[in-house]
Formats: structure tokens, C-alpha cells, sequence
């Protein structure tokens, strides 16, 4: 071949590989549209693109930041108590700072003082309590907190004696039990900050208990998760899912691993297992 045949035949080979990588592009730009996940990020010779580097290093900033940024609560019962459901009632848990919280979460776990709710509220029986609790990501609490608990309201209001809700700082998931059964709530709500990761640093979960009280498990337990609209669950969602857990749960006499989420077997059709009967 001459020396001209040469050179058509690597032009043509480097449009060839111009299409392709165009076309790869192409693809990946469509699937990173579908999902937050750090996919197809391309690389400049052995190394990541700049621009990606960079991305991750915000993100896992933002993920710190999350973290270790503390709540407003002045401004977050200010927003909650706009939703008359009675004045916030505030506690914080054992951990003593968020330093201590981050190495101990059994402090977590436990109020520092939970005499208060007794001595705020006259005896009564809620069926739901709502305990809204900064957890890992106390950024999350206060971006979708209040909006989340507004949609929770408006569901389960009509149906349901709702409980003044309860505003917990350096608190884990387990700290509901305790405020729950102090409150006299069949049925707790923990709206917590979730752990941030590299995708998302302000989604919200909600676990529900069913007859709270100190001692109970994880497995006793069922969450809704990924809370941050518009990327993720949106709150009148959230909030549907939950009442139909909450309706669940009462007519099953618990929560747990035997209540399972029905809102959505309309839509997806799958073999039903029924719950093996206690003794």
C-alpha cells in the first residue's frame, strides 16, 4: 500500500473512533439522566477527567459538611409549629456533642431527658407520634423536615389522634421508643437524617414503630428511605406509603418484617407470601 492508501486508512480509522466515542458518549449521557450514580465517567489517558475529580471532591465535602453542620432548631420549630399540631417539644439525647454522638451511638439512642413530654402533656393516647430527629444528616432534617411532615399530616390527620411533635438533636432511629411511649403514641414516626453518601447529602428516611417502647429492634421496625425531592421519593409519596404502613400495622397488631408495603402491588404483579402464624 502507498503512502497515500496509508493515510486514508488512518483517517478513516480515526473517524471511526471519533463515531464511537461519540456514540459512547451518547449512551452514557442517557443512563447518568436515569440515575445520580457516578457512572460512566470517561478518563484522560490512565486517570479520571479533571471535572469528575473535581465533582467527587465536592460531593464527598458536602457529604462531610452534612455530617457535621448542626440544625437551626429556633428555625425548625418555628416552621413545625406553623402546622398546629401543638408547640414543639425539644430534647436531645445523651451524646453530649456531635464528636461524642459520632463515636457513641448508643448515647444516641436515649434521651437525656424525657420527663419533659410527661410533664408537658396531659395523660392522653395518641395513635401517632412524630419525632423529628437530626441523625447524620442534620442538613437533611432541616431542607425536607417540615414540607415531609406537612404531607404526613394531611394523610393521616383525617383518620388518626396526632401527637405534638417532638424536635431531637444528636439522636439515632432508637430514640423514637423512648419519645413514642412517652408520648402514649400507638405508633411512632422517626423522620431522621440519613447517612450522606457520594450521590446525596440531604435524603430524609422515616421508620415506623408499632407500640414503642425502649428495647425494641431493628427487625421490629419498617422504613421508607431516600426522602429529597425532586431526585428521590417526594414527600406525598412518602407520605401515602406510610399511611398505608400505619394501617398495616394496626390491623396486624405490629410492625416489622411481617408488615410489608402493598402500595404499589397494583403496579407490579409477584407472588403473594403469606406471613407464617405466631404460636
Amino acid at each position: 500500500m502507498g503512502a497515500a492508501g496509508t493515510g486514508r486508512a488512518g483517517v478513516g480509522r480515526a473517524r471511526s473512533a471519533g463515531r464511537a466515542g461519540a456514540d459512547s458518549e451518547l449512551f452514557w449521557r442517557e443512563l447518568r439522566g436515569a440515575t445520580q450514580a457516578r457512572i460512566g465517567l470517561g478518563r484522560t489517558g490512565d486517570a479520571l477527567p479533571t471535572a469528575r475529580v473535581l465533582e467527587f471532591r465536592a460531593a464527598h465535602a458536602a457529604a462531610r459538611d452534612a455530617v457535621h453542620t448542626s440544625v437551626d432548631v429556633d428555625a425548625l420549630c418555628h416552621r413545625v409549629a406553623a402546622l398546629d399540631l401543638g408547640t414543639p417539644i425539644r430534647v436531645r439525647s445523651r451524646a453530649r456533642d456531635r464528636a461524642e454522638y459520632l463515636c457513641r451511638p448508643d448515647l444516641g439512642r436515649e434521651p437525656e431527658d424525657s420527663s419533659m413530654i410527661r410533664n408537658t402533656l396531659s395523660p392522653s393516647t395518641f395513635d401517632v407520634g412524630f419525632v423529628l430527629a437530626d441523625g447524620l444528616s442534620p442538613r437533611s432534617l432541616a431542607t425536607h423536615g417540615p414540607d415531609l411532615l406537612a404531607a404526613l399530616v394531611d394523610e393521616l390527620a383525617p383518620h388518626y389522634a396526632l401527637a405534638p411533635p417532638v424536635i431531637a438533636t444528636q439522636a439515632r432511629v432508637a430514640i423514637g421508643d423512648h419519645l413514642g411511649a412517652a408520648l402514649g403514641a400507638r405508633t411512632v414516626l422517626v423522620l431522621i437524617g440519613e447517612r450522606p453518601g457520594l450521590s446525596v447529602a440531604d435524603s430524609l428516611g422515616i421508620y415506623l414503630t408499632h407500640h414503642p417502647r425502649p428495647g425494641r429492634t431493628d427487625a421490629e421496625r419498617n422504613c421508607v428511605s431516600n426522602i429529597h425531592p425532586p431526585e428521590g421519593l417526594g414527600y406525598r409519596q412518602a407520605a401515602a406509603v406510610v399511611a398505608g404502613l400505619v394501617a398495616g400495622a394496626r390491623a396486624l397488631g405490629r410492625s416489622g418484617v411481617d408488615l410489608k408495603d402493598s402500595s404499589h402491588t397494583e403496579a407490579v404483579e409477584s407472588p403473594v407470601v403469606e406471613a407464617i402464624p405466631e404460636d
